[in-house]
């Protein structure tokens, strides 16, 4: 990694180096989701203005009103932002010419084939080549597969007639957001940067070393983007083997989170996984899609990386098969009684529904004639094949009614104790109710 700033960027690219380092360069922040609105406000906090633009006019209207819809941002602090005119945001693409730095934060998902859907980073590079000017800063930072930084967007930008690393300038520098999470916001977290030249990736780092309290630079914008899909890959690839393994426990007839616990007092070793009903959120289910595809473009298979997506993404099926089991052996499942599922979002804590595995699972359940209400704090409705479903009421009747608890997502501001107590059945796929001492024997785990 190259840890300075060389001598030759503080020579040729003095003026946008001189507006980065004395705040005065104006900030664009493409895609103003989980990622990007805290970005900008962020950015805006150190100083900069900020422009933040996006296609949903709904939403831009409700952050021009400083009403925030990102959970890890206050509308007080967004509104503060808004008042003190630091941070605007917009539809207008032409207002992207008045930027000086270019970041875009857009969703990066896969098809039904399951392959890269670039849409929206092909859709925003082409709106900002079209308006694209000198000394200009694009900076990518949406979770991609190697390459796509200097294959994709770098053709693109060209066709305006500019040169990169002499008219304008171009890097990638991953996002590393995990929402909810109160102990690593955005501006705790490291960057990761690369250019595709020197001088574009020492631009880039200018920037970020203004808002993030260090940075890490790589030699390549691939060597950033692939550093991305691995954080998540290690992840998606450690919990499939808790996950297999708590299915062998389920066949063995061992507490899989036992084992884990036990295991976890290794000093040294060993690192913790917990199983779970499947994976979810943008990142983890979506990342080894990426990177198995564009190997195949080398000739080479991820066959340990696609074993574990397979692992994960099978994860809700053997729930409802176990929950079937379960009502079976408890005989709960007569007519007229109803599955409760406890929590649908992908992770606690948080309204974020994408990928849930909860959706995938209610699918299964819908498939297999299985009735079920849900309830979660953070999510008052969901439409599910076609139709609305509602978060029920959680109270004494509800539960006690219930064939059987599921619980999806572990809540903090669930009383386990109380939804035990008053519960028939519970079938605890995260382990939440581990504290519970009295109803043991209407637990069970997954």
């Amino acid at each position: 990694m190259i840890k300075q700033m060389t001598q030759r960027t503080k020579n040729k690219y003095s003026g946008l180096l001189s507006k980065i380092q004395t705040a005065h360069a104006k900030i664009g922040i493409v895609g103003l989701g989980y990622v990007g609105l805290p970005l900008a406000a962020l950015a805006a906090k150190k100083g900069f203005s900020v422009l933040g633009i996006d296609i949903d006019g709904a939403k831009v209207a409700k952050i021009s009103k400083g009403d925030s819809h990102i959970q890890d941002l206050s509308s007080d602090d967004l509104k503060a932002l808004i008042v003190s005119k630091r941070l605007s945001a917009t539809t207008n693409w032409d207002m992207a010419r008045e930027c000086d730095i270019l970041i875009l934060c857009v969703p990066t998902p896969f098809n039904r084939n399951r392959e890269p859907d670039l849409t929206p980073v092909i859709t925003a590079t082409r709106e900002i080549s079209s308006r694209l000017r000198k000394d200009q800063l694009i900076i990518l930072e949406s979770t991609t597969y190697p390459g796509t930084t200097q294959e994709l967007m770098l053709p693109m930008l060209e066709e305006s007639g500019l040169t990169v690393g002499r008219d304008f300038f171009l890097g990638y520098s991953p996002e590393r957001v995990d929402p909810g999470n109160t102990n690593f916001k955005v501006q705790d977290i490291p960057k990761v940067i690369g250019g595709t030249t020197l001088g574009c990736r020492d631009l880039a780092a200018a920037f970020y070393q203004q808002i993030v309290p260090s940075i890490a630079l790589v030699s390549s914008t691939q060597a950033a983007e692939l550093s991305k899909l691995l954080e998540n890959i290690f992840r998606n690839v450690n919990i499939a083997l808790v996950n297999e393994l708590a299915m062998l426990c389920d066949r063995m007839k061992v507490n899989v989170w036992e084992v884990i616990e036990a295991a976890a007092t290794k000093p040294f070793g060993f690192m913790s996984f917990s199983p779970g009903p499947g994976v979810g959120g943008h990142c983890i289910p979506v990342d080894p899609v990426y990177l198995s595809w564009k190997a195949k473009e080398y000739d080479f298979y991820t066959n340990f990386i696609d074993l574990a997506a397979e692992v994960n993404s099978n994860m809700p099926y053997f729930v409802v098969r176990k929950l079937q089991r379960l009502l079976y052996q408890r005989r709960q499942n007569f007519p007229g009684k109803k599955v409760l599922v406890l929590g649908i979002t992908f992770k606690k804590n948080i309204d974020d529904m994408r990928n849930s595995s909860a959706l995938k699972f209610l699918e299964i359940m819908n498939d297999e004639a299985i009735a079920f209400n849900y309830h979660d704090p953070f999510v008052p409705e969901i439409r599910l094949n076609g139709q609305r479903l509602k978060s029920v009421e959680l109270t004494e009747k509800i539960l006690s009614r219930a064939a059987c608890v599921l619980i999806h997502t572990d809540h903090d501001n669930y009383d386990w104790k109380w939804i035990v107590k008053h519960s028939r059945l519970v079938f605890d796929t995260r382990n939440a109710t581990k504290k519970v001492k009295n109803g043991l024997g209407k637990i069970y785990r997954l």
